[in-house]
């Protein structure tokens, strides 16, 4: 009895540790079936009538892989009849079995079957005898024995299985019809099986498993699942706060006048075709900013009694003689382009460097230049 217990424990935590290291990528209902084919001999094991009742069986399978451990499997045979009876079979057995691996309940199973592994085999089943003429009589037959498999090929699609069950007739020659184990009603069976493997959806034609994660390093990456979560949402406030800056910009651009008396000038409104920017430290116009200066340009040609004044400004980094300097450098620049490249009188245009510029609310978008565009009564 303690052994039984010791051998139950050992098997229980067997399996409680494969399922906590390994689970299954493909335990569907539709997953891991099989079928196969078997044929060998059967013979009497009771009234000393052994090789003398040997006679010729074969069957046929369906089998379904519920864990690494257990299966089930539907098989059907035939007897062939060798005595000088008229019948062709003697008799034909339908079971139900359930299968036991225990290469896997003992040494786990880690995601490929093994060359060579034993099942346990137990079941019942519905035998058939066909007699001469009438009389055909129908028994209940139990199934106990051990299945001796080598799966082969790289793929282990195939399965060559020795079985050798004994087959208790647990209802015949009994005047009671009382179901009993009794050795003289028994059989021993030794076949020769082919299995097939089917497919599964990823493929394989076993089990296939995958390593359950750690709690721990699952832990882990949650935080840092919510660290990210976190950092995208002071993300995108900081974007609604620089888009709602971008609509009081526009806004305040947008309500600046159009024409304001400053003694004899008309200034016009301080467009956003006529700011230029640059980058910091720098006092050169990029390609993106040369249409900005086309359009003042142009409306220079198009308004000859026009002049401007060009006003540069600088950003507060670095100290304040040399971002006077640079705001100025930045006036003369943006003066120079629309004498040299678009021939405007050198007299229409008044170049200023305003030293650190308070245009903008940020300080680094102050780092450009403004066309103000004076217009003579």
């Amino acid at each position: 009895m303690k052994k039984t217990i010791l051998l139950s424990a050992l098997a229980i935590g067997a399996l409680t540790l494969n399922a906590q290291t390994m689970a299954l990528s493909n335990g569907g209902f539709f997953e891991n079936w099989s079928i196969g084919v078997n044929a060998g001999a059967t013979m009497k094991i009771g009234n000393g009538s052994y090789f003398k009742s040997a006679r010729p069986v074969f069957g046929l399978s369906v089998n379904k892989q519920w864990t690494p451990v257990l299966g089930m499997e539907i098989q059907g045979q035939g007897f062939v009849n060798t005595s000088r009876s008229s019948t062709a079979f003697d008799a034909s057995d339908v079971s139900l079995l359930g299968k036991m691996n225990l290469m896997n309940l003992f040494g786990g199973y880690w995601g490929e079957p093994r060359f060579m592994e034993i099942e346990t085999v137990t079941g019942i089943g519905w035998m058939h005898n066909y007699m001469n003429g009438a009389g055909d009589s129908n028994d209940l037959t139990s199934r106990v024995g051990l299945n001796f498999n080598f799966n082969l090929g790289e793929s282990k699609a195939w399965t060559l299985s020795f079985r050798t069950v004994v087959a208790y007739n647990l209802t015949g020659n009994s005047p009671e019809s009382k179901v009993q184990y009794n050795a003289n009603h028994a059989r021993v069976e030794s076949t020769l099986g082919l299995i097939y493997h089917l497919p599964n959806s990823d493929g394989n034609h076993y089990m296939s498993m995958l390593p359950v994660c750690d709690p721990l390093q699952v832990a882990a990456i949650n935080d840092e699942v919510n660290a990210l979560r976190l950092l995208v949402a002071e993300k995108d406030a900081e974007l609604v706060a620089t888009a709602a800056t971008i609509a009081a910009l526009e806004e305040q651009i947008s309500n600046t006048p159009t024409e304001i008396d400053v003694n004899e000038t008309t200034i016009v409104s301080t467009l956003p075709e006529t700011i230029i920017t640059f980058r910091q430290g720098s006092a050169s116009v990029e390609n993106l900013q040369l249409p900005d200066i086309e359009y003042v340009a142009n409306y220079l040609k198009n308004n000859p009694n026009a002049k401007i004044t060009v006003q540069g400004y600088a950003s507060p980094e670095g100290d304040l003689e040399f971002n006077q300097k640079l705001s100025q450098h930045r006036a003369d620049t943006v003066k120079d382009m629309l004498v040299n490249q678009y021939k405007i009188d050198a007299d229409r245009i008044t170049a200023e460097g305003k030293g650190i510029g308070d245009v903008f609310p940020q300080p680094n978008w102050n780092r450009l230049t403004i066309c103000v565009i004076n217009t003579v009564k």
